[in-house]
């Protein structure tokens, strides 16, 4: 599925006054990325225009801090400079955090390295590649002079744990916008990477209701013993972003963006702002 699909979602006896203004959400596949998926990328045009559009959005909103969140090795921030790696994936390429800054430092994990990535893309300062120069949204996102930081979470994170970090999201700074990578269920189908499962379609379409809606409590219902049976790499993320949206009070627009499951993966792309 592609195209949008918008509900709306909130409290109003929540205060307007808070720092999350928005979120992105986009799924990390080493794909995305034109150079790894050579002569398969025109595959993927939809789903990296879909991604294009939720970031042209969340820098739309003029956020004071674009916050990457992703799954990593543990849970904590990641200070700049930071660079994250393609090489696994068959292509020499590092992408740092901030683009224009040193690379190397620490490493990021993949979901981030994506997330510098996309948000690169938008960044008419300094493309990461000559290749990711021509290949950019034709409507770029305005000039931000935002701060741009990472946060990984563990993907067996806890709901105390996941809470915490959305605390110290909202106390991240005045205005912050979330890039939340996440991908769905890995297990849609024979040649998917976990293998079918009759579970997997159903999870993903309650992903995929729930990022639409902007519904806080089906995102913060998901079983995190089934998102790990099925690979679902984008649980815990989300749920740090339903909790920060908690947190942060208000009401929220969701639409969603796109959703697919081309390799057997369910990749979604979302975008939510305040009412």
């Amino acid at each position: 599925m592609t195209g949008s699909a918008r509900r709306r979602s909130g409290d109003s006896r929540y205060g307007d006054q808070v720092p999350l203004v928005a979120a992105a959400v986009c799924p990390h596949p080493p794909l995305l990325v034109p150079e790894v998926a050579g002569s398969t990328a025109p595959e993927l045009d939809d789903l990296r225009a879909a991604c294009d559009t939720a970031v042209r959005r969340l820098l739309a909103a003029e956020p004071d801090t674009v916050l990457l969140l992703g799954t990593g090795p543990v849970t904590g921030p990641i200070h700049d400079p930071a660079t994250g790696s393609l090489q696994p994936w068959g292509v020499d390429l590092d992408v740092p955090l901030v683009s224009g800054q040193p690379d190397r430092g620490a490493v990021l994990p993949l979901s981030l390295t994506i997330g510098a990535w996309l948000l690169a893309r938008h960044d008419p300062r300094k493309p990461s590649t000559a290749a990711q120069a021509t290949a950019a949204p034709a409507t770029a996102a305005p000039v931000t002079a935002a701060q741009v930081s990472a946060v990984q979470v563990a993907a067996d994170a806890g709901p105390a744990e996941l809470a915490a970090l959305a605390d110290e999201i909202n106390a991240a700074g005045d205005r912050v916008a979330l890039l939340v990578l996440g991908d769905g269920s890995a297990c849609r189908g024979e040649k998917a990477p976990g293998y079918d499962d009759p579970r997997a379609r159903p999870y993903d379409q309650r992903v995929a209701t729930a990022l639409a809606e902007a519904d806080l409590d089906g995102l913060l219902d998901l079983d995190p013993v089934l998102s790990a049976e099925l690979k679902a790499a984008g649980r815990a993320p989300w749920q740090v972003l339903a909790g920060a949206a908690r947190s942060a009070g208000g009401g929220w627009r969701g639409e969603l963006l796109h959703d697919s499951a081309p390799y057997g993966v369910a990749y979604f792309v979302a975008s939510w702002e305040r009412m």
